[in-house]
């Protein structure tokens, strides 16, 4: 995401942080594999993402360290380093075990750094790059974060936040079963979740999310936000439909108290492996989503 997202039912591009949920409670590697699904699925909006980055940067010979705060199991890491092959890329990161998987993807491109946010945002060291994926989201203060990662970028640095965008979108309105709009529903149960989550995390502060005007609050000027489409038409390879079974399992064990039976049912007729309405074998099955990226400059 932070690929910490999936923890309440919606794929975003990535990012991860415990936020809510203690690290033990989690099988890292298992969870990385699915990690790594999601970003390779959104890799050419990242790359292009990375691409506006180079540009608004100008002289790229001046990008010597880049940070991916949030990094999971490094594959935005790993895009960044091709977009800047000039500068160390830091994987940054709580997890010691997406950590090691981003070091054995990257063959020896990446460095990383593990860190516990906030509480260690003073050890990320200066950086004249910083990408965050939705991983602010999963800290209490997020202006607070936002101010510490402003203070880590060296004069003339730039700061791009990845926060929410739209939600994934993988099947027609009415595609046969139950009532149409199942998506739309899942998608205000999952706003609830989040909101709960928010409200939880340790010195949660409300915040209205003006991401250009957080970030000149973190004293930094606005360079431009952008957003970037994800699109990948039915039919879907194989592995893409994995991977959507693996997200609508995940929803399925998140969401399902709070969904209508109706919608129960829909859920696990979609998740029946051996059926042709499964979204295993569904050939109308797609993955659409968009990323938005806010930037920011320090003064030179």
């Amino acid at each position: 995401m932070s690929e910490h997202q999936h923890r309440h039912g919606q794929g975003h591009q990535h990012g991860h942080h415990h936020g809510d949920v203690p690290a033990a409670d989690f099988d890292w590697d298992a969870l990385a594999a699915h990690l790594e699904r999601e970003a390779e699925l959104r890799a050419p909006a990242i790359t292009g993402a990375a691409q506006w980055l180079r540009s608004l940067r100008g002289e790229t010979d001046g990008v010597r360290r880049v940070l991916d705060v949030g990094s999971g199991p490094g594959v935005i890491a790993g895009l960044l380093a091709d977009a800047f092959p000039e500068a160390e890329t830091v994987a940054v990161d709580q997890s010691a075990a997406l950590l090691e998987r981003a070091r054995a993807r990257s063959g020896g491109r990446l460095s990383t750094q593990q860190a516990d946010l906030p509480a260690e945002f003073g050890k990320l060291g200066e950086a004249d790059l910083i990408w965050s994926g939705n991983a602010i989201h999963h800290l209490g203060d997020q202006q607070a974060a936002l101010t510490s990662l402003a203070a880590t970028l060296r004069p003339g640095g730039l700061l791009a936040v990845a926060e929410r965008g739209l939600p994934m979108r993988y099947l027609p309105r009415d595609f046969g079963l139950g009532r149409p709009g199942f998506q739309a529903r899942l998608d205000a149960v999952h706003e609830d979740g989040f909101s709960t989550m928010r409200a939880e995390l340790p010195g949660a502060i409300e915040e209205v999310e003006d991401w250009p005007a957080m970030l000149t609050r973190a004293g930094l000027t606005p360079s431009g936000t952008r957003t970037f489409l994800i699109d990948h038409p039915a039919p879907l390879a194989r592995p893409a439909r994995e991977h959507l079974h693996t997200q609508l399992a995940r929803l399925r064990d998140q969401l399902a108290d709070n969904l209508a039976p109706e919608d129960r049912t829909t859920l696990d007729a979609l998740l029946a492996e051996d059926t042709p309405t499964g979204i295993l074998n569904r050939s109308d099955a797609f993955f659409l989503s968009a990323m938005t990226v806010h930037t920011a400059r320090k003064a030179a």
